[in-house]
């Protein structure tokens, strides 16, 4: 019916809305050279990606409008939400200093990443397979916290690695295993990341962002069972 198309196409126009958060992403990274207006657009564009599947589905888009990829146009405003611009933001906030290992960083990462969105298996009904391009998660820890520049460069070489390695990542919406721990920690970590950029003069800010990264280390202990106890038939 025309209604039905009619919600489709504005469910596009909602996936969308990615393209133009992400290119006042990029003014905020060149023009007004802002870490904490980056973070918020960079946090509207995934709350925009985490929210459009779900009317996707509702709206069956692919039966009423066949024609369009919707997933695609997904595609491309995920590379440039987690890969892209959290690239350009090594240079233009300096996480490294100007010069070649800069430019050695953000090529492997962009194409660590590359590689990663192209991949057929990328993820499955309950893991993702390789590093998730993760790098806006990567820049912000190391932009806040500021270690040593060859901590730095280990992280970065470690994730673009990873990104080749079909090793198997938690998929909180998707990972059944303590999956309702997984969301309750995720719901905290995300209060504690907005903190440091919301109220970065409050004395307790950057004891809540280390704090923060207890359910990082939880992602990671997490996904190394998993991926070491192997995938669970539908039996189990």
């Amino acid at each position: 019916s025309a209604g039905s198309v009619v919600a489709a196409w504005m469910v596009h126009l909602y996936t969308g809305l990615g393209l133009p958060i992400n290119y006042l992403a990029v003014r905020s990274i060149y023009v007004q050279h802002d870490f904490a207006t980056f973070c918020y657009l960079n946090w509207l564009a995934i709350f925009v990606d985490a929210t459009d599947g779900t009317l996707a589905r509702k709206v069956d888009v692919k039966s009423v409008l066949p024609g369009f990829d919707g997933a695609g146009l997904d595609n491309i405003i995920d590379f440039l939400t987690f890969s892209f611009l959290p690239t350009l933001c090594i240079s233009a906030f300096e996480l490294i200093p100007a010069g070649p290992l800069q430019v050695l960083i953000s090529v492997l990462s962009l194409l660590a990443s590359g590689y990663q969105f192209c991949q057929k298996v990328a993820k499955t009904e309950e893991a993702f397979i390789g590093f998730p391009s993760y790098w806006n998660l990567l820049f912000f820890y190391l932009y806040l916290l500021r270690p040593s520049v060859p901590i730095i460069v280990t992280c970065y070489v470690a994730c673009a690695i990873l990104s080749f390695v079909p090793f198997r990542f938690v998929y909180p919406s998707r990972t059944k295993y303590m999956q309702k721990t997984t969301l309750v920690l995720g719901a905290l970590w995300s209060v504690a990341m907005v903190v440091p950029v919301v109220a970065p003069q409050w004395k307790y800010s950057e004891l809540t962002l280390k704090c923060s990264l207890v359910y990082v280390a939880y992602y990671i202990v997490l996904s190394c069972f998993l991926h070491f106890r192997g995938p669970r038939s539908k039996a189990d």
